[in-house]
């Protein structure tokens, strides 16, 4: 499963904080930020994540976090 969520993430320092907060969640998953692409992307791809986790954990640090419509 891949799921690719929009963000307000702006700096490589915290986008790392968060990614180390996701694979602690989600032991196995591929996760990554795209912060040059103008969504500020958060790409998360594995068999046992959960989007609304994912959105809730970076809501919960203070940031949006919304999955991307086609």
């Amino acid at each position: 499963m891949v799921e690719v969520f929009k963000t307000n993430v702006q700096r490589r320092g915290v986008a790392n904080a968060l990614v180390a907060l996701l694979h602690n969640n989600f032991p196995g998953s591929r996760i990554n930020f795209d912060l040059e692409d103008c969504d500020k992307v958060l790409r998360v791809e594995g068999d046992n994540f959960h989007p609304e986790k994912v959105m809730m954990l970076v809501n919960e640090n203070g940031f949006q976090c919304h999955i991307m419509e086609d």
